[in-house]
């Protein structure tokens, strides 16, 4: 585990191939994430909103390394985010159990929102997975990216850049929904991403 240095939130934000995304930590964990907003004062302002004015930091080892990690995924490398520590104590046990779910999907796959809420013991719980979902401090690390809706649809993605960046996402990962074909050869040529 990672030695704890302050209970005060700090931040990196850094350069991926999606565009300019942040990590927060406190102590010893990441306690939230960033994908790119249109510029760094917007992202860093989404930050200080989010987390009560975390200060911009150099990142510990742990972050620095979970900040490679986030890079080589953004830049299409097959990799699993789930040895990064998290501390998700400010969610509901709904929710640390829909995001432990979501974890659990490999890069490259996706999952519709009835499936993981059938995942965690709650059949007919999709919306409330979907608005789960809609709150996950850690976009990335939690790949939220990784549900749709049960037609195949984006079903909505709440970070900045909305279903264009979840698509970009999921496009950068190859994803495919087991045993189908991928995910962008099923899309109508008018909603597939550029």
């Amino acid at each position: 585990m990672p030695a704890a240095t302050t209970n005060k939130p700090a931040y990196a934000v850094f350069s991926t191939a999606i565009g300019r995304c942040a990590l927060v930590w406190r102590g010893g964990f990441i306690i939230g994430a960033s994908l790119p907003e249109a510029d760094d004062p917007r992202l860093r302002a989404r930050l200080a909103r989010r987390f009560a004015r975390p200060e911009e930091r150099e990142p510990p080892e742990f972050v620095a390394e979970a900040i490679a990690l986030v890079r080589r995924l953004l830049a299409g490398e097959k990799l699993d985010l789930a040895d990064i520590e998290l501390d998700l104590s400010g969610c509901s046990d709904f929710e640390r159990a829909v995001y432990a779910a979501a974890r659990a999907i490999p890069c490259g796959e996706t999952r519709t929102y009835g499936e993981l809420a059938e995942a965690i013991g709650q059949p007919g719980a999709a919306q409330a997975v979907g608005l789960a979902l809609g709150r996950n401090p850690v976009p990335i690390v939690v790949p939220c990216h990784r549900i749709l809706a049960a037609s195949g649809r984006s079903g909505g993605f709440s970070a900045p850049g909305g279903v264009a960046t979840k698509f970009r996402m999921l496009q950068i990962e190859g994803a495919v929904r087991p045993g189908a074909p991928s995910l962008f050869e099923t899309l109508p040529l008018a909603v597939r991403p550029a």
